[in-house]
């Protein structure tokens, strides 16, 4: 019995393993990696254009997307190089927001790996998952 147990306990170390190795990438998320996944999804006037989706997106190192969702939700993301990059980016989001946003910035900015992503309501969970799933590369 203590074989089988052996050979079952390390089937299961080695499918833990291979479930965490090859599913996530270090890769930071890019602007041209998440756009079409958003439009796909019904955002609309998805945008890359630096001149179009803010100072701070417009000049993060990975690129800026400015999209809406289906309710007019208004999206801004920045893709900083990195997550450190990405909590500078954020301070940076909160210092030039206007005293209204800055009072609510709990509520409407999340940040995941190196995208920071600031919403002009606070989103649903719906839309939290929808916009993290097309984060891409």
């Amino acid at each position: 019995m203590r074989p089988r147990l052996l050979a079952l306990s390390g089937l299961v170390l080695l499918a833990l393993l291979a479930a965490g190795c090859g599913a996530r990438s270090s890769a930071p998320y890019t602007a041209a990696g998440s756009a079409k996944c958003l439009t796909d999804k019904g955002y609309t006037g998805v945008t890359t254009d630096a001149s179009k989706v803010g100072f701070i997106a417009g000049f993060a190192d990975n690129g800026g997307i400015r999209a809406t969702a289906p309710n007019r939700n208004v999206l801004t993301i920045a893709f900083a190089a990195d997550p450190a990059d990405a909590a500078q980016t954020a301070k940076a989001f909160t210092a030039h927001a206007t005293p209204f946003y800055r009072r609510h910035m709990h509520d409407i900015m999340q940040i995941q790996r190196n995208a920071v992503m600031v919403w002009t309501t606070a989103p649903t969970q719906a839309q939290i998952d929808t916009v993290t799933g097309c984060l891409g590369s």
